[in-house]
């Protein structure tokens, strides 16, 4: 089921606005301040343009109109008649018409073409910072520990890439700027207003106090229903993604029914916040058309004494209305920015919190990078490969007193030591949760060791280059990951250096060319996500052939045989043979068939190293290995003696 963690990190709102994870966004933009400088010129001129049409309203209906002949001019119908006489202009009541109308159209035009620009730099500049603040994500992603992705869901992190940064890209695109460009057109209003006639300007801000209790009280109840919607949509989204992977369990145990209903209760407590959430907005939009409604009809019933009486022109009076109406707008979009401004809050912190994981294990300053020598070829059956990759490792591993815990108290290895020369095959075997996988995870350094030391040649793991040395080792496991992509690009990793040549020759010595070529695209066959369409047996043999295209120093099985049939593993062992020579090899395993052939044998026991030695060595002393051996082979044992007998 969905972790509590996951679910109270999307109750998690936090502030509306946090300064410091701003600033910390705002670096972001800086590479494009240019694109930021235009947006934001952009903005101040349409927001001027969209003040010209109730002033050229005005104009009209003042000067020619034919006002009352007792009734003053506006401002604004004042300053263009003075104007107009000023250059012994004189215009009849239709060209001065036309003349307003040409200017109220070139100002729509003008404002049409602004918005555009202004949406078109947005946009992109929202989408390049989007492209950066991913490519971060998940190049930090990558430097993370594997110890990192044990502890928190795969969801959860796809998440931080897709969903948060699309609430910042909307926060960059539609809530900044807009705000930004709501603000000035709000203030361009008022000035204009109370230039036209101070007195109904404060009428029309009389019904302000009323407009903004609703919308605190709005944006209380929209914030605690957009708590909810979060965790409910994080419910359904950590209860899909858990069962359609596990669709195999579910239709095994016969669970669709149970899902179902659990699905249902989920997504019927998803539909009833949405609700309760449609409330709230159908209360509010109408209220605040109310309310702007009440102003209009205040400035209409103010506005036409003023006028009747002189004092007001009819030409102010409707520029108020416009203006007015314009001016209630942006007021009530503000609740809307507000959801956008707390979800980009939310989304950011996320973001930020993963992006402030140290990175724990990393290469050194001063790493360990030895010189590139050429690898001894490999006694093969099959055709000769292109030559060996060059090897910037021996082959040397040493664990010196090693203790590892992955949880603090508990240790997994304790004081485990041994060495293993270049190019000897060593097993490890020992019963479940003994230790073993952990022994390749830290010679891979996925982990560090809690004490001691693991050594490849003879220096410690944690000197190394930490990709130099991963590329020197191939690491085969029973769990095998496909990416979706063709079988070519599944065993060469998109590597340009590994030929055609040795692609076939890899197969080949991993006893996969055979199923590869009755495919009907061969190597350029698509492989489905996570490898669907490929039995457990085939994907382990291309993960084999994978490994061995590397062309690595050392070479470490984890089951690597394990779901291959007896057939096959007799085969990739004969091939195993002549593919290590001039190679380290670890296999680990619990069937004993497969290390038999090993020059030497580790046994560990609750994470200790308890007996080591060749496979009849170890029989001879009738110890834990002998006792496993025994549990294997006991039904083939009673048969031999009751044929014997």
């Amino acid at each position: 089921m969905a972790d509590a963690d996951g679910i109270h990190g999307e109750e998690a709102l936090g502030k509306a606005y946090d300064a410091r994870l701003m600033r910390r966004l705002l670096a972001y933009v800086r590479p494009y301040r240019g694109r930021m400088a235009a947006a934001v010129a952009l903005i101040l001129l349409s927001s001027c343009l969209e003040l010209v049409g109730p002033l050229a309203t005005a104009v009209a209906l003042d000067l020619y109109v034919r006002p009352l002949a007792d009734s003053p001019p506006s401002g604004v119908g004042r300053w263009v008649a003075g104007a107009l006489a000023a250059r012994g202009i004189e215009l009849t009541p239709l060209e001065g018409l036309a003349w307003v109308s040409g200017v109220y159209l070139a100002s729509l035009g003008l404002v049409f073409v602004v918005l555009y620009a202004q949406s078109y730099v947005m946009q992109l500049m929202g989408q390049l910072i989007m492209r950066d603040l991913r490519r971060e994500i998940f190049g930090h992603l990558q430097r993370l520990q594997v110890g990192f992705f044990d502890r928190n869901p795969v969801g959860r992190l796809v998440t931080r890439a897709t969903g948060d940064v699309d609430a910042l890209n909307e926060l960059f695109t539609a809530g900044l700027v807009s705000i930004f460009g709501d603000v000035m057109l709000l203030a361009g209003i008022v000035v204009v207003l109370f230039w036209l006639d101070w007195r109904l300007a404060l009428a029309t801000f009389s019904i302000l106090p009323l407009l903004l209790l609703l919308t605190v009280w709005f944006k209380k109840r929209a914030r605690e229903m957009y708590r909810e919607v979060r965790v409910w949509i994080a419910r359904i989204n950590a209860f899909l993604q858990e069962h359609v992977s596990g669709m195999t369990v579910v239709q095994l145990f016969g669970r669709e029914t149970a899902a179902h209903e659990e699905f249902q209760e989920i997504n019927r407590r998803h539909r009833d916040v949405n609700v309760r959430t449609i409330y709230y907005y159908a209360v509010y939009y109408p209220s605040v058309e109310l309310i702007t409604a009440l102003g209009l009809a205040l400035i209409i019933w103010y506005g036409g004494g003023q006028v009747l009486a002189g004092a007001v022109s009819i030409g102010a009076l409707v520029a108020f209305f416009q203006y007015a109406q314009r001016f209630y707008e942006p007021i009530a979009d503000l609740s809307e920015k507000y959801n956008i401004l707390q979800a980009a809050m939310a989304s950011s912190e996320r973001i930020f919190k993963l992006l402030d994981t140290p990175v724990e294990i990393a290469s050194p300053a001063g790493a360990h990078r030895p010189h590139a020598v050429a690898g001894p070829h490999a006694a093969t059956a099959t055709a000769a490969p292109a030559p060996p990759r060059p090897r910037v490792v021996r082959g040397a591993i040493e664990l010196d007193h090693v203790w590892f815990e992955y949880h603090p108290g508990e240790p997994v290895l304790r004081d485990v030591s041994f060495r293993v020369e270049p190019g000897q095959s060593v097993a490890v075997v020992g019963h479940t949760g003994a230790g073993k996988s952990t022994l390749a995870s830290l010679i891979l350094r996925f982990y560090d060791v809690t004490r001691g030391a693991v050594r490849v040649d003879g220096v410690d793991v944690r000197e190394w280059d930490l990709p130099m040395l991963r590329r020197s080792v191939a690491l085969v496991l029973q769990d095998v990951f496909l990416f979706a992509g063709s079988l070519e690009q599944n065993v060469t990793l998109g590597d340009s250096a590994i030929s055609g040549q040795r692609l076939r020759w890899a197969a080949a010595e991993a006893q996969a060319l055979d199923f590869v070529q009755r495919l009907p695209r061969g190597f350029e066959t698509e492989v489905q996500e996570r490898g669907a369409g490929l039995s457990v047996g085939q994907k382990q043999l291309v993960s084999f052939a994978r490994a061995l295209a590397f062309d690595p120093a050392i070479l470490m099985l984890d089951e690597a045989t394990s779901s291959v049939d007896t057939e096959t593993e007799q085969r990739i062992q004969e091939a195993l043979g002549r593919l290590l020579v001039g190679r380290t090899s670890l296999v680990i395993a619990h069937r004993l068939s497969t290390v038999q052939r090993c020059d030497r044998i580790l046994v560990l026991h609750k994470g200790e190293l308890r007996e080591q030695g060749t496979h009849q060595e170890l029989l001879a002393r009738r110890g834990i290995y002998y006792r496993l051996y025994l549990l294997q082979y006991r039904d083939h044992l009673s048969a031999a003696d009751a044929a014997v007998g």
